[in-house]
């Protein structure tokens, strides 16, 4: 299984970004998806996970902020990063997760940095 992250970059505080991911494997409901980010010196933390359009759950610091879909017949994972504020900036980390396994699948990380 490989995942591909695309779409980070540079952009200003309060800024807007969005990150895409796409899977080589089939996706489906079976697995979760979603989004870590690792800052230098932190461990990796989950900024999103989605299963359904109703089954979603997010870190508190990003509530509000930031949009995870999936599209299942595209197989991709998109994260969209609205408000983005400096400690937002990190390493982000696309995966999968089969839902009742602990198996995870990365992608290679795509670098996101914010400031002005």
């Amino acid at each position: 299984v490989q995942l591909v992250e695309s779409g980070g970059g540079l952009v200003q505080p309060v800024g807007s970004l969005k990150l895409s991911c796409a899977v080589s494997a089939k996706l489906s409901t079976l697995y979760v998806a979603g989004w870590y980010h690792q800052s230098p010196g932190q461990v990796r933390e989950m900024v999103a996970a989605i299963r359904t359009a109703s089954d979603q759950n997010y870190v508190d610091s990003v509530n509000g902020r930031f949009a995870v879909y999936r599209n299942n017949a595209k197989k991709t994972v998109d994260l969209e990063m609205n408000n983005l504020q400096p400690e937002d900036a990190a390493v982000y980390y696309c995966y999968i997760r089969p839902l009742w396994g602990e198996n995870f699948y990365w992608g290679q990380g795509t670098q996101v940095t914010v400031n002005s």
